[in-house]
């Protein structure tokens, strides 16, 4: 059953870097970025079953979590062009 959904983890793997390549604009190439780390964490996990060591789905864990902080970032860095930028307007930081 784990060699089955490794194997369709891998198929959506290959469309999502279809979309990657095809994506019309930069938003949705880093929706595909966010897609391609998220198959491969749960790829991680589900291999990690399959080689008889489960401690892998803490790493895929660590993983999710980081992929999840870095997209954000990138897309802020994209929206506001800094990552320091809390975002406020001007006259609500007077």
């Amino acid at each position: 059953m784990f060699a089955v959904a490794a194997l369709a983890l891998l198929a959506t793997l290959a469309l999502v870097l279809v979309r990657a390549t095809l994506g019309p604009t930069l938003f949705d190439r880093a929706l595909a970025a966010n897609s391609v780390g998220t198959v491969a964490m749960l790829l991680l996990a589900v291999m990690g079953f399959l080689g008889g060591r489960p401690e892998f789905l803490d790493l895929a864990i660590v993983y999710g979590l980081l992929n999840v902080v870095g997209t954000i970032a990138v897309l802020k860095y994209f929206r506001k062009g800094d990552l320091g930028d809390p975002g406020l307007d001007e006259d609500a930081a007077r």
